[in-house]
């Protein structure tokens, strides 16, 4: 078995840091399906601001809020403010990594999405760069 990324929310600017709930991160249910994160699956928090990384697991928030809250011990390593990066991978035999797509969502400064890319968007961009490079 492989772990593959299977989809991350880039670059999100948490919302709140809530030390006195027992644990997790909260997200707009928006981005989590757009990232295809399912409540309470397994993510990493990546702190961009600080270098800190932690493992932690899903919650809902409120639709169309935008919010990232980091909730628990986890408020003393991400705190308010600070731009992350939740990353969800999956277990996959090598044959069905070969195939992996996983999804990458982009959000502007208030978690909305900018862009979603997917393999077919993927490979668009890759053509897109060619020209760049």
């Amino acid at each position: 078995m492989r772990t593959m990324l299977a989809g991350k929310i880039h670059r999100a600017t948490v919302t709140e840091a809530n030390l006195d709930y027992m644990g997790s991160i909260t997200l707009d249910p928006d981005l989590m399906e757009a990232a295809g994160i399912l409540p309470y699956e397994q993510v990493h928090v990546l702190d961009v601001t600080n270098g800190n990384r932690l493992e932690t697991y899903t919650l809902v928030g409120e639709r169309g809020a935008g919010q990232v809250c980091i909730n628990g011990a986890a408020a003393h390593l991400v705190r308010q403010g600070d731009c992350v990066i939740i990353v969800a991978y999956e277990q996959l035999t090598a044959e069905e990594a070969r195939n992996a797509k996983p999804r990458q969502v982009f959000v502007d400064t208030n978690n909305r999405i900018t862009r979603v890319i997917t393999d077919a968007s993927r490979a668009a961009l890759d053509r897109e760069l060619v020209g760049v490079i």
